[in-house]
């Protein structure tokens, strides 16, 4: 082998750390940005198939939402039809009386109806009317009384519920019923 001289070999050495740090500077400024590029690329390709599969799945799933819509709308419309509308005074009355006609509860006193605004929701599609009551009954035939009207009548609410001991009659056990019952009003009402 030749021996270089001290400047051919310095010469050497320089393009070899030369031919490194331009190698480096490529690398460092070209492929890896073009590789974060792609990392970039990847991502946002997997998102959208994502946002594909979740859009697809609820294409498939259509016909089992507007099928549950449908039937939902018609449980709504025979709620509705139950509703308070018309009289809101006679229906206060047939609807109690027909209640309790299986209950150990009296109720001889309704009064007017006070129609408002539900109040608890905004832009509720429903009014609703308020109802003062009173009878007599023992406390746990009107325990079970709230009970199962409440439970059927679901857009019925008692509320403001005063019981005190009965002062009149010979049935001194018994108590005096005082509360408001709060019906939602049907929105076909006219």
């Amino acid at each position: 082998m030749s021996k270089l001289t001290k400047e051919k070999r310095d010469q050497l050495i320089l393009v070899g750390i030369g031919t490194v740090a331009v190698s480096f500077g490529l690398w460092y400024g070209v492929i890896r940005s073009q590789n974060l590029t792609v990392q970039v690329v990847v991502k946002k390709t997997q998102e959208v198939r994502d946002k594909i599969d979740k859009a697809e799945k609820a294409l498939k799933s259509a016909a089992t939402v507007e099928a549950n819509l449908e039937a939902a709308t018609q449980q709504l419309k025979t709620i509705e039809q139950s509703m308070a509308s018309g009289d809101m005074y006679s229906w206060v009355i047939n609807t109690i009386n027909q209640f309790i006609a299986n209950q150990k509860v009296t109720i001889p006193v309704f009064s007017r109806e006070v129609v408002g605004e539900v109040g608890m929701l905004p832009k509720f599609p429903y009014k609703s009317a308020t109802f003062i009551l009173k009878g007599t009954s023992y406390y746990h035939d009107f325990g079970r009384f709230v009970s199962d009207f409440e439970n059927a009548f679901p857009y019925i609410r008692v509320q403001n519920l005063e019981l005190t001991p009965t002062t009149t009659g010979d049935e001194k056990e018994k108590l005096d019923a005082k509360f408001e019952i709060v019906a939602l009003i049907s929105p076909n009402e006219k």
